[in-house]
């Protein structure tokens, strides 16, 4: 990465919880060509990391992530030629082949569960890109908006995609034709989010912390299966839960989870390789 780019993210991992935040709170962490590289080179790092059980995803400042940096809309201005976002990178990331729908799906690559934490605004390619984690805890009036109707835009960072899954085909369709934004609250209720917190980074990092203690084989597989719902045929699924129970029943983390149960101890589990 630029160094530039180095500055748009930190992240460091403790007992294999990764604590992504996007850094540029000055300008609600908008996303710009840095912090698209950012993102991307960041999740493409945590996704072949095997001491990473758990990442947590959030925003540095007064918000999660307002979208598309707003100098960006002026150079638009003059019918749009102006302005271009870099061609993709040329690691694999899923189908993902614009660097703003990578920088939204990588995370859907990481084999480990990954958890956003959402407060002040998810706008427009912000919220895109915490659709791009398995849960959202929310901030009660957190504001998110699939607002690029206001720019006279469709959502172009995987949202049209995503979005329908979540909250349904026509509730997608009333959010991104009106862009109107919702509380934090609306959210849960609809689906937009999993839950409300009071202090949903605080949250975000103690589940997991919870899900990093579980069995890493076992989270894996598991995640990769419930990926697979409703887009892989019923034949696919079932033949791909037994090929996962075949590979964990025996394993060393699943002996010892079996062990830890029955001695009423504190599992220890080891990396995947």
């Amino acid at each position: 990465m630029t160094t530039t780019a180095e500055q748009r993210v930190s992240c460091t991992t403790t007992d294999g919880v990764a604590d992504v935040r996007m850094s540029r709170p000055d300008k609600l962490n908008a996303l710009d060509q840095a912090m698209f590289d950012a993102l991307v080179a960041t999740g493409l790092r945590l996704r072949e990391d095997p001491a990473v059980r758990a990442v947590v995803l959030s925003g540095e400042g007064r918000a999660f992530c307002a979208g598309l940096d707003f100098g960006n809309f002026a150079k638009m201005a003059d019918g749009g030629r102006s302005f271009e976002r870099r061609a993709a990178t040329t690691e694999p990331v899923g189908p993902a082949e614009a660097r703003g729908q990578q920088a939204a799906h990588v995370w859907a690559t990481i084999p480990v569960p990954v958890i956003a934490a959402v407060h002040g605004v998810a706008f427009g390619g912000g919220l895109q890109i915490a659709l791009g984690a398995d849960i959202r805890l929310v901030a009660a009036d957190a504001r998110l908006s699939v607002m690029e109707i206001k720019w006279g835009l469709a959502p172009d960072m995987t949202g049209t995609q995503v979005l329908p899954e979540l909250v349904g085909r026509d509730v997608a369709k009333e959010l991104t034709f009106t862009g109107r934004v919702v509380s934090g609250t609306e959210a849960a209720d609809l689906g937009l989010a999993t839950r409300v917190e009071a202090d949903p980074l605080a949250a975000a990092l103690e589940l997991a912390r919870e899900i990093a203690a579980k069995s890493p084989d076992a989270i894996r597989h598991s995640k990769r299966l419930l990926d697979m719902a409703g887009r892989a045929t019923l034949a696919e699924g079932f033949a791909a839960e037994q090929e996962a129970i075949r590979a964990l029943i025996g394993s060393p983390n699943q002996t010892e989870a079996v062990k830890a149960n029955l001695d009423e101890r504190t599992p220890h589990f080891t990396d995947p390789t």
